[in-house]
């Protein structure tokens, strides 16, 4: 509680909290280059007043000096903050739902489609909305990175290789399969991945490709194995915090759902930019790029069908669900749905990506009564 009474503190020198009025604080623990806070708060926060006509003002805080990765929930929950980016594989405890379902991740590589289907899925799975409710988080749209590689300090392109290595891992998934590969897996926030390369308590991070430019990670990591080892979408990319989102007018709700569908087309667009770019630049600097050998790759296949086939399995035993059966397939089900929706469709234009989110997903919302009842 002392550490929330100082994020109160200092969020007080900067902006009153929400009340009658229409400013706000809005906090994404990422810094700005990447494009969850830059896309996703920066321009967002740009976008939510100029659709409001200034009615809605957001502050935006980037990175850690307001709330650090594992305190964004309760930040939330505890209006510190009005809405935020929260990543669920930090509080597994608190949202055995949102995990459940991430632990899929290893199943899926397309970005574009998981962005849209998981927000459709969060907004209308009823055991994934009463498990927002029941944490006091209003959901108001998902985030997706691109399939996570590793970014090496020395190389690591087959399974002898791999033996030993301290890699950053990110949710149970990959741990589980870092350790069948004999790596040892070391569960920090991504914004301890520079450091940790740097010190030599990490010999990889498995991120985006983006971070070697967007987080430096090019400086001390110079070997990148281009192997997926899953992508990430667990927790709302805006979570706002219920009292605040009940004071808003339907009018102003439908405002920040338009904000989300456009900043969720503009992040992925922007992902894949950064993605190619940090490879190049990784490249142009000395550094090496790698295919997997083939047995590491095949190691990760297997391992991706095993995942698979045990996530409503898993669901339950290890995350609690009643139901998991019914839940894994119908988030299966969403993301097979938005990979026909975007069969056609041109993933690198916002205009097209904005316009479908909102046909699909946020007109089909009841802004007078989601996240209120």
């Amino acid at each position: 509680m002392k550490k929330l009474m100082t994020y109160t503190a200092i969020a007080a020198l900067f902006s009153s909290v929400a009340s009658a009025e229409t400013n706000f604080i809005a906090n994404s623990f990422y810094e700005g280059a990447v494009p969850m806070s830059g896309e996703g708060y920066v321009r967002w926060a740009e976008l939510v007043k100029e659709l409001s006509n200034g009615d809605l003002v957001p502050e935006v805080f980037t990175g850690t000096v307001l709330l650090a990765p594992r305190a964004a929930l309760q930040g939330i929950q505890d209006n510190v903050v009005q809405v935020a980016h929260h990543a669920a594989i930090y509080t597994p405890s608190d949202l055995p739902v949102a995990n459940a379902v991430q632990e899929l991740g290893f199943a899926y590589t397309n970005p574009t489609v998981a962005i849209l289907a998981v927000t459709d899925f969060s907004m209308n799975n009823p055991v994934q909305l009463a498990e927002w409710k029941d944490k006091r988080v209003v959901y108001l749209g998902a985030y997706a990175t691109p399939a996570y590689v590793l970014m090496c300090s020395s190389p690591v392109r087959t399974l002898e290789e791999m033996k030993g290595k301290r890699i950053r891992t990110a949710g149970s998934a990959v741990s589980v399969w870092v350790e069948e590969a004999g790596g040892i897996p070391v569960n920090v926030p991504s914004s301890e991945m520079y450091t940790g390369l740097e010190r030599g308590t990490l010999d990889c991070a498995t991120n985006a490709a983006s971070d070697l430019l967007d987080r430096s990670l090019l400086e001390v990591a110079e070997h990148t194995t281009l192997l997926s080892t899953g992508m990430y979408w667990s927790g709302p990319q805006w979570g706002y915090n219920p009292d605040f989102w009940a004071g808003l007018t339907p009018g102003q709700r439908e405002i920040l759902m338009q904000a989300s569908a456009r900043s969720m087309a503009r992040m992925v667009i922007a992902y894949g930019s950064k993605v190619d770019a940090g490879l190049e630049a990784s490249k142009a600097a000395g550094g090496n790029v790698y295919e997997p050998e083939q047995d590491l790759a095949d190691h990760v296949a297997e391992f991706r069908a095993r995942t698979s086939a045990s996530a409503a399995a898993k669901a339950g035993t290890d995350f609690g669900v009643a139901e998991p059966e019914a839940l894994i397939a119908d988030f299966e089900a969403t993301m097979q749905k938005w990979v026909d929706l975007l069969a056609s469709v041109d993933t690198n234009n916002e205009d097209t990506l904005t316009d479908l989110a909102l046909r699909e997903i946020f007109s089909k919302v009841d802004a007078t009564t989601y996240g209120v009842n």
